[in-house]
């Protein structure tokens, strides 16, 4: 299956290139909205998985959100197990907690995604998902 077979509620996006560094695979990002809550359509090519990240923020803000709307994917913090996600399932992930997510390895993936706004809101890039850990679920 291509992108443009995978059918999903929102547009698949231009490819991710301002994050690329940052992912696994390719990913696909769809702006739903500006403003003070940007909220965004992330699609993930099979086996596509972002790397270790933080969202920072103080005060409530920096909490991220994921709505899975399509495929099915892997939502894990540090330290827990995976979640699996498909269409309506909900990930709340609060600020300063350690995460990937991504597709699974035989299916595409698209999931809403915004943050809680705020001060001090930024996103702290770490080291990429391994083979060797993806590869277990």
């Amino acid at each position: 299956m291509t992108n443009t077979e995978f059918e999903q509620i929102f547009p698949t996006g231009d490819p991710n290139e301002a994050y690329a560094e940052f992912f696994i695979g390719q990913s696909y990002l769809a702006p739903l909205t500006g403003g003070n809550v940007p909220v965004n359509n992330v699609t993930f090519e099979p086996g596509c998985r972002n790397n270790w990240h933080i969202h920072h923020g103080e005060d409530g803000a920096g909490e991220q959100v994921l709505l899975c709307t399509a495929g099915s994917g892997w939502y894990q913090a540090e330290g827990e197990e995976p979640i699996s996600m498909v269409p309506g399932t909900v990930i709340r992930i609060p600020a300063g907690k350690k995460h990937w997510h991504g597709a699974k390895a035989d299916s595409w993936f698209s999931h809403v995604a915004f943050m809680t706004p705020g001060e001090g809101v930024s996103n702290e890039w770490l080291e990429p998902v391994s083979d060797e850990i993806y590869n277990t679920l």
